[in-house]
């Protein structure tokens, strides 16, 4: 008998080793492990830096003007949209860079993150690409795979069972470098692209951004959180420059 459950054992283990491995990679900066709204010695030593503090709106302003409004305000150590407050982005621009970011949609809820944002047109999507925040289970856009969430919205599809419900936090990454996107939730990839591609190209081509010559060109600009008319909180926002 013990002969026996040692080739079982040894079988068992070879077919186990055959197996896809697909293990998410390491959890983004805003991780449990550090205090929120912090850096550690060895985020700092890689070069992250703080977007938002936990306590003030420093750094934000609202789309197109110099100020930000009163519909964001910081509640529970996060920057949140608590009433018609408009699109907000960053006082910096970045070019290439790693954003890591923490967000929680009220259920129902719809908004987004944008990233290269220029000021030339009356609304922040005309020019900047957004990666969808959302709660899918109950948002209705969250049976469509271009607008779920996760998504470059509108344009890639995103796979499904990786966002958490309406209500709870959720750990999203960007990475931006060059023409090389990617959108990383949870630990999991959702989706990769390249600006100004053949592919890309194709699918501006047969979208509503096709009017907007901009949209996705710009090089540089401001990282965006969008005012879709829901409450939604985001903390954690890091972001280092990439070579």
């Amino acid at each position: 008998m013990r002969n026996h459950l040692s080739t079982l054992a040894a079988v068992v283990l070879v077919l186990s080793s055959c197996k896809p491995q697909s293990q998410p990679p390491q959890p983004p900066p805003s991780s449990t492990t550090t205090a929120q709204n912090t850096l550690s010695e060895s985020e700092r030593a890689a070069g992250w830096r703080l977007l938002f503090d936990g306590t003030t709106t420093a750094g934000w302003r609202n789309y197109g003007k110099q100020t930000i409004s009163d519909g964001w305000t910081v509640q529970d150590g996060s920057l949140t949209r608590t009433g018609a407050g408009g699109d907000i982005i960053s006082n910096d621009e970045f070019k290439n860079f790693e954003l890591s970011i923490d967000w929680k949609i009220e259920p129902g809820g719809n908004s987004g993150i944008f990233y290269r944002a220029s000021e030339e047109k009356d609304e922040i999507y005309w020019n900047a690409v957004e990666m969808q925040v959302l709660d899918d289970a109950k948002h209705p856009d969250g049976q469509n795979p271009l607008q779920s969430a996760g998504t470059a919205y509108d344009l890639y599809p995103a796979p499904r069972g990786h966002v958490k419900p309406g209500g709870e936090w959720n750990s999203a990454r960007l990475v931006v470098n060059g023409n090389h996107v990617e959108h990383w939730l949870n630990g999991f990839k959702m989706v990769e692209y390249e600006l100004g591609s053949a592919d890309w190209n194709s699918k501006v081509a047969g979208s509503k951004f096709k009017p907007h010559p901009k949209f996705g060109k710009n090089t540089q600009g401001h990282i965006g959180l969008q005012d879709h008319g829901n409450v939604v909180a985001y903390r954690n926002i890091k972001i280092r420059a990439l070579p």
